[in-house]
């Protein structure tokens, strides 16, 4: 059985692409990082989600991105900001070269345990403008680690990024999870981790309509909903 990689948050997309990788074939290995963000309410669902998807491994990555700050998600003097759909900047929630630093990670953790396959769960259709969601990013970053690693230089073993979910709308993501089965009342995809979820934050809100595009509804539970 092959190996792959699963950049794990807890959330809906990487969820979706953990279940994805394991219906392709592939012994999964799920990598979650702490890395200074707000709660830590994600990285316990990204636990419970690996156990639950059997997944072989679960390694949690500590690295303090909070020291240095920059977003909302890992500064306190920041205000998560509510969903704005006329916006066309790029909200303050966005991480400063965090999905560069992921697949880094993801990298290392792959050639070492000689796993050829990374799983992400990024989409450049639906979501918030982040530059490290674009397919430019997803390629240019495979043709780094390729460079940068003994497998793929001296024993032409190369490393694949698959993001699945690139191009699709995350309507089209849920309904793909539905088929496999994926536990979505168990993720958690609010930038706040209080008891329920927003609801009005970006990533809430377009989890909220990929749901209700699909024909399903949410499971979790949102704040002030009876």
């Amino acid at each position: 059985m092959k190996k792959a990689v699963v950049l794990l948050s807890g959330g809906l997309d990487s969820t979706t692409v953990l279940y994805l990788a394991k219906s392709q074939g592939y012994e999964v290995y799920a990598m979650s990082f702490d890395y200074g963000q707000r709660h830590k309410k994600e990285i316990q669902c990204a636990k419970d989600i690996a156990s639950g998807a059997g997944a072989a491994e679960f390694v949690l990555v500590t690295t303090n991105m909070n020291v240095w700050g920059g977003s909302a998600l890992t500064d306190d003097s920041i205000k998560v900001p509510e969903f704005n759909e006329e916006s066309e900047k790029i909200p303050v929630t966005y991480v400063p070269a965090r999905n560069m630093i992921f697949l880094s990670y993801a990298a290392s953790y792959a050639e070492a345990i000689g796993a050829y396959d990374i799983f992400i769960g990024v989409s450049e259709v639906d979501y918030s403008g982040y530059v490290d969601c674009r397919h430019e990013f997803i390629d240019s970053m495979e043709k780094t680690i390729n460079l940068g690693t003994v497998c793929a230089v001296e024993h032409k073993k190369y490393i694949k990024i698959h993001a699945p979910f690139l191009h699709k709308t995350k309507s089209e993501e849920i309904k793909i999870g539905m088929n496999l089965g994926v536990k979505y009342e168990k993720t958690w995809t609010c930038y706040n981790g209080e008891k329920f979820a927003c609801g009005i934050c970006d990533s809430c809100r377009l989890r909220l309509k990929a749901f209700k595009e699909a024909g399903y509804k949410d499971p979790i539970k949102y704040k002030g909903e009876k």
